[in-house]
């Protein structure tokens, strides 16, 4: 079998599921390998609602796509893509994360899950003091600390005020500051032991002493308060970032548009003219929902929350993205358990609170597949590490006699000494350090085992769980394909400035630029504010002049933009008529607007610069239109008529 053959093969081995093949009916082959008709029918009905060119909707166009999609991934083994490192970390991340909505289906998981709905619908507000204490501390000194908040909490119980408490006694480094005060906290923002106790101990009371991995802690809590709900908003930005064909002051801009939408102009509509967030601006300013912590920019969430009543608006709040205005359009009520579980699920499964699941979990693969412990590693291994473990860095020559030593088999694979050995050796800078060998051997042990039983389970679920396999083997597919693409196409598009200035050279005409107009767009919120700036315009005024004599501190009548406008674009009125000098008044929505125009640009040619993007997108077009002819010549395709046909038949009736 050729080099190719035998990649191509491998591919269709990995990318077909068991169940798949067992219906053993043919669509295709390329270099005589099978893709059979149910990973067609699926990846046709999956994408079915996502295709906008209602002619690829027709089956046998669809095919052509599917084909390319195979030859795709095909070319992605040729190229041993899937032994590179980055493939590899990023397929087993995903593997890892998407197997866990079958690895937790289970009660336990689900009563941890209601547990943290509960807790997300209220805050707690709450001080804490905290005694250091390790988990792997020697006896004594786990004793001395405990003794030592023991007291602290008697003292606390005894109307001791707390903050004063926490500044005297505490071993957080910020509580000298603080008080220890934490502020409001919800569902994991803590760990989880401390999490249970805040939520447990009522408004005004001290906790119980808890233990964590930090030491042990005493909690007060201040207050509880209901979760606020998230909300919609619309907003009209003013852009601060430089801009060479605009000459106005964003302060200034946004403090305009705010003054026009307190004299009663319309929000939606000074979004559209004026917003340079133009996805939201189409839509008069509207976003998406979001609750707190969503978002990037701490200063508009805040602004936004504070906006008491449906139809309010902020005044300008300035952030990292420029200048805003913001309205609140809609307060959402909080998602029911069932809309919210999927997701917590998956957060109670990667928190701290986890390690009750784990032992759940392992129990279960235990059962499931037979777990034999044959031989406990602790004592050799705590005899064998030195020193520098407990420094992070130990590393080991070799193991012998011990090197293949079995310490359990699950199912029918035996886990050796040497794999816990370079478990050890990878993982020892992630973790925490010890103070003791016999510590770290027992947490590094309980933690290879369960990788370990999680891991056999992993790899036989695409055997035993059709759903789970079309799902990996579309993302193992779609990795190999981006790898593949950005190997052949986008990268070597991006470094090969030679061919796209051969590519721009042979088609620079389908980069024009249109008619423009060089000048000034004033924009007017009344006929007679308008009327008073035409008659400023004809006698030669300044943009500044303009907005000095018809502006107020009390009302902005104007809003004047200079720079250079392309015919047909949105700042300029649709039945505009290109000529120099100053327009008549045109309406647009709820403004009244006039152009003067000082120069007119003819239509010409744009340089490269100046439309990069667009010329860079289409050079990689034009580069992926080649490969795939390539790989078309490269392997050999057939599709079975007969079968299409049916295909056909099944899927357009």
């Amino acid at each position: 079998m050729n080099t190719k053959l035998g990649s191509l093969f491998f591919v269709l081995l990995c990318s077909i599921s068991l169940f798949a093949q067992e219906k053993k009916e043919v669509l295709l082959t390329i270099d005589d390998v099978p893709v059979y008709t149910s990973e067609f029918k699926r990846v046709y009905k999956k994408n079915l609602d996502l295709v906008q060119d209602e002619s690829q909707k027709n089956v046998e166009s669809y095919l052509d796509l599917f084909i390319d999609y195979k030859l795709k991934v095909a070319e992605a083994y040729d190229q041993k893509l899937h032994e590179k490192e980055g493939y590899r970390s990023e397929y087993a991340k995903y593997q890892e994360q998407f197997s866990r909505n079958y690895l937790y289906e289970d009660k336990f998981v689900d009563d941890l899950a209601l547990e943290a709905y509960n807790r997300s619908l209220e805050d707690v507000d709450a001080s804490h003091i905290l005694v250091l204490s390790g988990l792997d501390d020697v006896p004594q000194d786990t004793l001395a600390a405990y003794n030592k908040i023991l007291k602290i909490r008697e003292r606390a119980l005894k109307g001791e005020d707390f903050e004063v408490l926490a500044k005297e006694t505490s071993e957080e480094p910020a509580a000298k500051e603080s008080g220890g005060r934490l502020g409001y906290f919800s569902v994991f923002s803590l760990v989880y032991p401390f999490e249970t106790a805040a939520y447990n101990t009522p408004v005004g009371g001290i906790s119980d002493i808890v233990r964590t991995q930090y030491g042990y802690h005493i909690i007060k809590v201040h207050d509880k308060r209901k979760r606020a709900p998230e909300i919609t908003t619309s907003h009209i930005m003013v852009s601060d970032k430089e801009d060479a064909t605009r000459t106005f002051n964003p302060k200034e801009r946004i403090q305009e548009i705010y003054q026009l939408i307190r004299q009663g102009e319309s929000f939606e509509s000074l979004a559209k003219q004026f917003s340079d967030d133009k996805n939201s601006g189409k839509q008069g300013g509207k976003l998406n929902k979001f609750g707190k912590g969503d978002l990037r920019s701490k200063e508009f969430e805040e602004a936004a929350y504070a906006l008491e009543n449906v139809g309010d608006i902020s005044e300008p709040i300035k952030t990292d993205f420029g200048w805003h205005i913001i309205r609140l359009d809609e307060v959402h009520p909080i998602l029911s358990y069932e809309e919210m579980k999927a997701g917590l699920v998956q957060k109670v499964t990667d928190m701290p609170r986890s390690k009750k699941i784990t032992n759940q979990i392992n129990k279960k693969i235990k059962e499931k597949y037979g777990f034999q412990m044959k031989n406990d590693p602790t004592p050799f291994f705590t005899e064998f590490l030195d020193e520098n473990a407990l420094k992070r860095r130990w590393t080991y020559d070799t193991l012998e006699p011990a090197k293949n030593k079995v310490i359990f088999t699950v199912g029918d694979r035996p886990v050796h000494y040497r794999e816990f050995a370079d478990y050890i050796v990878k993982r020892q800078r992630e973790l925490r350090p010890f103070k003791t060998l016999e510590n770290l051997v027992e947490v590094m042990y309980d933690e290879f085992e369960t990788a370990e039983l999680k891991a056999y389970f992993r790899d036989r679920l695409e055997d035993e769980n059709e759903d789970y396999a079309a799902v990996i083997s579309e993302y193992r597919d779609g990795l190999l394909i981006f790898d593949v693409m950005n190997k052949n196409v986008w990268n070597k598009a991006k470094k090969d400035s030679l061919g796209l200035d051969t590519y721009f050279a042979s088609v620079r005409n389908k980069y024009q630029w249109g008619q423009r107009v060089e000048g000034m767009i004033v924009s007017a919120t009344t006929n007679e504010a308008a009327k008073s700036a035409l008659q400023l315009l004809e006698q030669g005024s300044t943009a500044e002049e303009i907005k000095s004599k018809l502006n107020t501190q009390e009302k902005i009548n104007v809003i004047v933009t200079s720079g250079i406008f392309e015919i047909g674009e949105a700042d300029l009125p649709e039945d505009f008529e290109v000529r120099t000098g100053v327009s008549k008044i045109h309406r647009i929505g709820e403004s009244y607007v006039l152009v003067k125009v000082d120069k007119i640009l003819p239509p010409g040619p744009k340089t490269l610069e100046e439309v990069r993007g667009k010329v860079l997108s289409d050079y990689q077009n034009h580069v992926e239109e080649n490969w795939m002819q390539s790989l078309r010549s490269k392997y050999k395709v057939e599709v079975n008529k007969k079968v299409l046909k049916k295909v056909t038949k099944e899927l357009e009736s």
